[in-house]
């Protein structure tokens, strides 16, 4: 292994027990640089972090995996050490030995629920990369640095060391386990234990589910699926953008798709009509639909950005207002994604909906309207159009997260 180490620490409202987890890290491995990745802490857990020592980085509350990613990028090269905030006993034994990643099983099991996330975890790691995964939760790993370049940017959220670990047997890295005497704060069989390990499971799940990049570089579950479940009329949208955010290639806008031919691309721009067509068997209904379809994905270039566009233009045309709602705070919050599959079926929602309100001169206008829209982002940016306008750039920027 390297000689440099870096630890890193991810922590949330951890004030009463980060102090002292520091302190013990540092005198164990007195020349690493130990990094908080502080997750939008409601206490003092970023000033006691940084009394004791540890380079902190104030950052949104985003999740788990966000917060580790965003650690690493400051972390020089070398091994990396990965610890929970709450930790109590020696990792030095995870130094040892030739694996790119180790990771630390608890020799005495203390509170826990009935298994059922561990369980999850370990069946989605065997189905995604084939290795049998000893321990698939376990915070405390070491990563070499060939290892760091396979698994970063992590999952979203509580979800990041079972992902970790498929991707890390998937791009052949070698992985080892070590039985350590560790202790941290177990949660309990408990009304909180139970909320706590719901939340571990949901994100487990998302993160073998598809899986975007945001405009920061995060990895973060693409959701807008859930719009297809949530409004049926729409599923075949949905099932085509999901096509998209899957295999999509490097192609952007009309005019690369059509060049190329056989792309993600030409499915959207012919399969979205041609669903329309068939359920409002009228040739200015496949317009709008499209158009409005394609018109919302353009938008979806920063969080928040397309589901306020669809809000605004919902409560007029008193379209379904409820899934976006419920997204909104995870997307402008960066844990979550909309993606293709979201954005093209939240317009064919608009779409459909205008179908139904308008009569034919004003579906035409409509769609001239769109086509102008579309056209525009086309040639430069809807989403430079927003930011140059003052009042719009405010909006846009409204319950957005800082860097």
């Amino acid at each position: 292994m390297g000689d440099t180490l870096t630890i890193l620490i991810a922590a949330r409202d951890e004030a009463e027990r980060i102090g002292a987890t520091v302190a013990q890290l540092k005198q164990r491995f007195p020349e690493a640089e130990l990094i908080v990745a502080d997750d939008g802490s409601r206490d003092a857990t970023a000033a006691v972090a940084e009394a004791a020592g540890a380079l902190v980085l104030r950052l949104p509350h985003r999740g788990k995996g966000q917060a580790l990613t965003l650690g690493e990028r400051v972390a020089v090269e070398g091994d990396l050490l990965l610890c929970d905030a709450d930790l109590r006993g020696d990792l030095s034994p995870l130094l040892d030995g030739e694996a790119d990643l180790t990771i630390a099983s608890f020799a005495r099991k203390r509170g826990g629920g009935f298994g059922i996330a561990k369980e999850a975890a370990r069946r989605l790691i065997r189905v995604a990369s084939g290795y049998e995964a000893e321990e698939p939760l376990s915070g405390q790993r070491r990563l070499s640095q060939r290892a760091r370049e396979a698994v970063f940017p992590l999952a979203a959220g509580f979800g990041c060391e079972s992902a970790m670990t498929a991707d890390a047997a998937a791009a052949g890295v070698r992985i080892s386990h070590t039985g350590l005497d560790l202790e941290h704060r177990a949660t309990g069989r408990d009304l909180a234990g139970f909320l706590h390990r719901g939340r571990q499971l949901r994100d487990i799940l998302l993160a073998f589910g598809p899986q975007g990049r945001s405009h920061r570089g995060l990895r973060l579950p693409l959701v807008g699926w859930v719009i297809g479940i949530a409004q049926p009329s729409v599923l075949p949208v949905a099932a085509i953008g999901v096509a998209d955010d899957l295999w999509s290639g490097e192609e952007r806008g009309f005019r690369a798709h059509l060049d190329k031919g056989s792309t993600t691309g030409v499915l959207k721009l012919v399969g979205i009509p041609a669903y329309a067509l068939l359920r409002t068997r009228s040739v200015s209904g496949a317009l709008l639909v499209g158009l409005a379809a394609n018109m919302l994905n353009q938008l979806d270039t920063k969080p928040g950005r397309a589901l306020k566009a669809y809000l605004a233009l919902a409560i007029p045309l008193r379209a379904p207002v409820t899934m976006a709602v419920l997204l909104a705070p995870y997307d402008l919050r960066e844990m979550v994604m909309l993606g293709d599959s979201g954005s093209n079926a939240l317009g064919a929602v608009l779409g459909f909906r205008s179908v139904g309100k308008f009569t034919e001169r004003q579906r035409w206008s409509a769609i001239a309207a769109l086509a102008g829209l579309n056209i525009l982002g086309e040639r430069t940016s809807l989403g430079s159009l927003i930011e140059r306008t003052p009042v719009l750039r405010e909006l846009d920027r409204w319950g957005r997260q800082p860097a």
